[in-house]
């Protein structure tokens, strides 16, 4: 198992590389630039600003000198946000990210594991259609649409809850949380409602049942850890879209994450910080599947990693 996570963390280098090295060019060579702006700068001016930022160097040059400082830890200095690094803008909102992801996945995963169960359970029964037309509603319905419903209806009709900011009350993260919990939640609910169904007509559940033990028992040890299987496979890259579908709703709720740096430095083409940002998702998105891996070889006993 060491060796298998050795060799994975050994292929992710040149993924890493050429994704960065991909983001890096498309950014280079876009229309448009950090410093443009409604009012064009005095033709000096900009001649300094590139010059500081090392942007009238040659394009391969500027390629290799942001390699080198990935290399030592260094993502480079914010174009927009001139006060602050770049690893100082994640490491400010790279918590709070990270805690509303975290709040969501566990929520989301809990509510999706046992409304599965429970459609299972009642298949074609009234709690199973309930439960289907709740994880339609999270599926369809896109995270900033679903923000803005729950924004009008909970904070401005019914005044129930803040609609957005944040200034240390957990009440200003129940919208957010709701919104990233909804489409993972569903996810994981019509993964386990397909798995349970196929785990209890298998034949040693039967064979179970007609030796007389009850529903709870057979769950609990024949039933829960086989159906688990493809919701664990889903649940690195579901947190990984959590993490990476938070920017929307940080910037919809006007919360202090890495989402709003994110967007404000796509939109301002502040290069440092976009490519900072990606190359971030990027290494978390791939330890989380290493880590599922490593997971789904502890629940199938089959499954061999040599």
């Amino acid at each position: 198992m060491f060796g298998y996570a050795l060799r994975r963390v050994a292929s992710a280098i040149p993924v890493i590389l050429i994704a960065i090295t991909l983001c890096f060019f498309i950014l280079r060579l876009a229309p448009g630039g950090p410093f443009d702006g409604e009012r064009a700068l005095p033709p000096d001016m900009l001649k300094n600003l590139r010059a500081y930022y090392k942007l009238d160097q040659p394009l391969f040059i500027q390629y290799l000198d942001y390699i080198w400082g990935v290399l030592h830890g260094n993502f480079g200095p914010s174009m927009v946000m001139k006060d602050f690094s770049v690893s100082q803008l994640m490491a400010i909102g790279l918590p709070f990210t990270l805690m509303l992801g975290f709040s969501a996945f566990i929520v989301g995963t809990a509510g999706g594991l046992l409304a599965g169960a429970l459609a299972a359970l009642y298949q074609n029964k009234w709690p199973d259609y309930v439960l289907v037309f709740v994880v339609l509603i999270g599926l369809i319905i896109p995270n900033f649409l679903m923000a803005n419903l729950l924004q009008l209806l909970f904070a401005v009709y019914l005044g129930w809850l803040p609609a957005g900011g944040f200034q240390g009350s957990w009440m200003q993260l129940v919208l957010p949380i709701t919104i990233l919990v909804l489409p993972h939640g569903g996810r994981v609910a019509r993964l386990m409602r397909g798995s349970m169904i196929e785990v209890l007509g298998t034949n040693y559940v039967r064979t179970a049942r007609s030796k007389g033990l009850g529903t709870r028992l057979i769950l609990a040890r024949h039933a829960i850890k086989p159906a688990l299987l493809p919701v664990v496979s889903y649940l690195g890259p579901g947190l990984s879209y959590l993490l990476t579908g938070s920017l929307v709703v940080e910037q919809v709720f006007a919360l202090p994450g890495i989402g709003k740096y994110f967007i404000t430095a796509a939109l301002n083409r502040d290069y440092g910080l976009v490519l900072g940002t990606t190359i971030l998702y990027m290494v978390i998105i791939l330890v989380l599947n290493l880590i599922v891996d490593i997971v789904y070889a502890w629940l199938d006993p089959k499954v061999r990693y040599s």
